[in-house]
């Protein structure tokens, strides 16, 4: 049975009732936290605060078994999924980046030379939704009640661009060059006053004067690993990845904006500059609903260094939850309870590989340099010529044009291909084209695979490494330090997503949610059509007394 015919029997089974289905709040917030696993929220759970993600999780409706129900799980799919109710397969959004074939190199997911930057001289502004194919839940919201107002701001370019979608009335991102807020000519000619108000006050300057130590004693952190741990990159100038981080000394050599998206500072200064956005926007103060879209980017990029089991770690988010609480106060300072709430991943992430090997447990490293200068031959000796172009995000990119010349068969060249990247070691499984074309026959996996596929835009040959695995260019000392994510399983695709505010119950669900049920649950309680490409259901216990 479909999902929509299973939420359409399963209404009518229950007499289930929306609540107040006229009633759309004044104000809705979406919060992305980047790399997010799940069980941050239990395992730090006893040290938060009783307004921030507590207040989410007991009293509003937790969804427990939220899945993405694709691959690859990174953060430009992340965000166009959440914000679409679409797969990558549908959104065109199939990575951060991919090998464009037509401009013969790789792109970013929302660069676009078509437009200016705009608040700084940089090229980190010349930006735009343009490769997202479908609309967003943002975009449906102003087509619909053109007087609402969606404001969108993230560190990372993508985090801001794809959620406020294409009639965004401003989104907002960091230049890493200028410390400053920016945006792309796709949005505005010039920065709206209170942005480079915000802007002249220079707080990542004087953050990057300051030291990164814990909240409370470190020996209190004892959901996380040793803090000196051989897993976890060091900065630069630092001997060893400890406490405290004095980052007057570290960026020296460097300036000071480039570290300072590392910090839990930056989780600030995104929330000051919401705060500033729903004031200066007067978010939720009209007779109709307003959007203000939020994403954390810092706890991915401090994932990354450090992992899921570090000490920073732990501190980031026991940081950012009293974060979450200023965020609520605001709310309701702003609209009363007239607002809701919602609070998601765009992925999570893997455990170190190097410590799931040296604690015995299932995981490695696929290193792909030589194996890749290997392929190359293995296709020249078979075929004549050297038909690989580029690997990217576990997919092999194959010159169609070359091989539609010389007339060879490109269903064969990537079978062949297959089989040899099938023989590498860390390989679970391996998909071609046509595996993606078949219309029957899927199981899970491949299915998630078929979701997040493009045939424009994605690889010829596509390969799924082993649970614990990640794909590196060479195996070095720096190279087994960190971690990384964009796989199908679950300490990727499982991730937290709350809800909270008014109408919304207090709950605990446990049955699969997936991702792409936010926007249609959205579109219920705005009394919106679903946006173009929409294909979850509405969440039932989110919306239902």
């Amino acid at each position: 049975m479909s999902k929509s015919l299973f939420f359409l029997s399963f209404v009518l089974s229950t007499g289930l009732v929306f609540s107040q289905k006229n009633s759309a709040p004044k104000l809705v917030v979406g919060v992305v936290v980047d790399q997010m696993m799940v069980d941050y929220l239990y395992r730090y759970e006893s040290r938060f605060s009783k307004g921030g993600f507590l207040k989410l999780m007991n009293k509003g409706t937790n969804c427990r078994n939220t899945q993405y129900n694709y691959v690859p799980t990174y953060t430009g799919p992340g965000h166009a999924s959440i914000y679409t109710g679409s797969t990558p397969s549908e959104s065109g959004i199939i990575s951060n980046s991919w090998y464009d074939r037509e401009a013969g190199a790789s792109v970013n997911c929302v660069t676009d030379s078509n437009y200016f930057s705009v608040g700084t001289e940089s090229s980190s502004g010349i930006r735009s939704p343009h490769y997202l194919k479908c609309m967003t839940i943002t975009d449906q919201l102003k087509a619909t009640y053109t007087n609402s107002k969606v404001i969108s701001i993230s560190i990372k370019d993508r985090g801001a661009i794809l959620p406020g979608g294409h009639m965004s009335d401003g989104s907002y991102w960091y230049d890493y060059v200028t410390g400053r807020m920016i945006t792309s000519e796709f949005f505005m000619n010039e920065l709206p006053q209170y942005v480079k108000n915000f802007n002249q006050l220079g707080k990542p300057a004087v953050a990057m004067k300051t030291t990164w130590n814990t909240l409370y004693p470190i020996e209190t952190y004892t959901a996380s690993g040793p803090d000196d741990s051989p897993y976890e990159m060091i900065f630069r100038s630092k001997k060893t990845p400890t406490f405290p981080y004095n980052f007057a000394q570290i960026t020296d050599s460097v300036g000071p904006y480039s570290y300072f998206t590392s910090t839990p500072m930056a989780n600030t200064f995104l929330t000051d500059f919401a705060l500033s956005c729903m004031k200066n926007e007067n978010l939720g103060r009209a007779d109709h609903t307003d959007f203000l879209a939020i994403s954390y980017s810092t706890p991915d990029i401090a994932g990354h260094a450090f992992g899921p089991y570090a000490v920073e770690m732990e501190d980031m988010y026991l940081r950012l939850d009293l974060e979450i609480e200023r965020l609520m106060k605001a709310l309701k300072k702003q609209v009363g309870n007239d607002f809701v709430i919602f609070l998601t991943a765009d992925h999570a992430v893997v455990p170190v590989p190097q410590w799931l090997i040296d604690n015995k447990l299932p995981g490695g490293y696929a290193f792909l340099d030589q194996k890749l200068i290997d392929l190359s031959e293995e296709i020249v000796n078979k075929f004549g010529a050297d038909f690989l172009v580029k690997e990217e995000n576990d997919q092999i990119y194959l010159d169609d044009e070359l091989m539609e010349f010389m007339g060879v068969d490109k269903d064969e060249i990537e079978l062949f291909t297959a089989h040899q990247i099938s023989e590498w070691g860390g390989v679970k499984y391996v998909y071609t084209t046509k595996d993606m074309h078949r219309s029957s026959g899927a199981d899970g996996l491949t299915e998630m695979i078929r979701n997040g596929f493009d045939p424009k835009r994605s690889g010829n040959v596509i390969f799924v490494l082993e649970s614990g695995y990640l794909s590196k260019s060479a195996d070095t000392e720096a190279s087994r330090k960190g971690t990384s994510h964009g796989s199908a399983y679950n300490y990727d695709t499982h991730v937290p997503l709350l809800w909270y505010g008014k109408n919304i119950g207090k709950k605990q669900v446990y049955e699969r949610i997936e991702i792409i049920d936010i926007v249609p649950t959205l579109s219920q309680i705005l009394n919106l059509q679903n946006p173009s490409c929409t294909m979850g259901i509405p969440i039932l216990p989110v919306l239902t007394k």
